[in-house]
């Protein structure tokens, strides 16, 4: 089932739908009700639907713009489930802006809007919500494993499997309302609740299943956060600047150095790391610097690992307040402390590199730890991970309640509704602005 709305709208729209400027091509994509006919009007006789031909892209008053390749794609079988027309002009700006001008000249166009033409997909019954949601992803991925939990959602993967759940609550919802309507007739079984409710307990365990891959799946789309913490001359700037492979924080030998928390993106077998260097945690009555530590323990408690420094034959610290999550204890300097372990996790050296690539399979593993799993079929986003909790409540509620089969039923109907949440199967108007903001103009 899709999020069939059907909008009729007499407004064709266009925009240039590929990169920045200049380029080497550039695609402009029109759809509505007159694309055919403004692209007929530029190009003369049209190809055949979705095969390219070569054409001359004049104006209305000859003049010719570029030559380039035309395709068409008639509605309902295009993205927007409209009229759809691509032109792959050259990717100069003066050529571009000049068939945006020509595109405005025609009656009732007008530029697209931030994600319209999603918008008019899920509007058209192409998309649902979730793939409109994973093609945002998709365009935005930075790193495989986010491209793969993107493809997983822009295909439908993640949608179907909510769809599922929905139409087994629907079905239960029915059944209960057959026993409840038409207990004395024969051709309804008497034993109709004990499969109800085998079916919803089976269900809720794989709620519950899916909810517990949510950390993975913001991880995936996020990042995960991954925290430098330890005294101060620990060496933590200068693991940053390390792992970093470039110079983001400044190393000097002076004692509270570091002030601020910094932050640095990278890419670790394909999975996202927000790395982040924080002051140096000590006691101290200097204002600023105690501002730094308090950011930098804020800092910890939101990570989802912690990288625990200290100079080879101290302490590492080994808990932080607010954090109940992975210490990984790192011992510093081992150019200066050679044949030295003191049960860290991992010793290494800024200066020669020593053990950089034994960190960097630790933090390997554990993503992969975290992972567990070969399914990228996983909630992303905490409007999924909110409305999941939502539908797995009422669930439970439906199975633990004593008030009789009706109100059961309610719980079921409350469960299947924040799962149609999910998707756009049902009232999710107030959230299109918001999703739809996140794309770019042109998609």
């Amino acid at each position: 089932m899709r999020f069939n709305l059907m909008l009729a709208t007499s407004e064709t729209i266009y925009a240039l739908s590929s990169g920045g400027l200049p380029a080497g091509v550039a695609v402009v994509r029109i759809s509505g009700n007159g694309a055919f006919r403004a692209a007929k009007s530029l190009a003369g006789a049209l190809p055949m639907p979705r095969q390219a031909a070569l054409k001359t892209i004049r104006t209305r008053n000859g003049l010719i713009i570029d030559r380039a390749l035309v395709l068409t794609f008639p509605g309902p079988a295009s993205f927007t489930g409209e009229d759809c027309v691509e032109i792959h002009v050259h990717g100069g700006k003066a050529v571009v802006n000049a068939l945006l001008d020509e595109l405005s000249s025609f009656e009732n166009f007008r530029l697209a809007e931030h994600g319209e033409f999603s918008r008019r997909a899920l509007e058209n019954g192409k998309m649902d919500l979730v793939e409109v949601e994973g093609l945002a992803d998709l365009i935005s991925a930075e790193t495989e494993m986010q491209r793969r939990l993107a493809m997983e959602h822009a295909a439908g993967g993640l949608s179907d499997l909510y769809n599922s759940w929905a139409d087994r609550l629907t079905r239960a919802r029915a059944l209960i309302e057959a026993e409840l309507d038409f207990a004395d007739e024969d051709d309804v079984p008497g034993s109709v609740s004990d499969m109800v409710w085998a079916d919803m307990k089976q269900l809720h365990r794989e709620l519950s299943d899916h909810l517990a891959g949510a950390d993975l799946g913001e991880i995936i789309r996020d990042g995960l956060k991954v925290v430098i913490a330890g005294p101060p001359n620990a060496g933590k700037s200068s693991l940053m600047n390390a792992l970093a492979k470039r110079e983001v924080a400044i190393v000097t030998d002076i004692a509270g150095t570091t002030r601020d928390v910094l932050h640095v993106d990278l890419n670790i077998e394909g999975y996202a790391v927000k790395l982040y260097d924080t002051a140096g945690l000590r006691e101290t009555n200097e204002i600023v610097e105690r501002e730094g530590i308090r950011r930098a323990l804020r800092t910890v408690a939101d990570a989802d690992l912690v990288l625990s420094l200290a100079e080879i034959g101290e302490e590492p610290q080994r808990a932080f307040p607010g954090f109940a999550g992975k210490v990984l204890t790192v011992g510093t300097k081992s150019d200066i402390h050679p044949g030295i372990h003191n049960g860290y996790d991992v010793l290494i050296s800024a200066v020669d590199v020593a053990g950089l690539n034994e960190l960097h399979e630790l933090l390997r593993r554990h993503l992969q730890a975290r992972s567990g799993m070969l399914s990228l079929a996983l909630p992303s986003r905490l409007r999924h991970r909110t409305l999941l909790t939502d539908s797995l409540g009422a669930v439970a509620a439906a199975l633990a309640s004593d008030r009789g089969l009706d109100i059961r039923a309610e719980y079921l109907r409350q469960a299947a509704t924040s799962l149609g949440r999910i998707t756009g199967r049902v009232d999710v108007e107030d959230l299109l602005d918001v999703i739809f903001s996140e794309f770019c103009i042109g998609k």
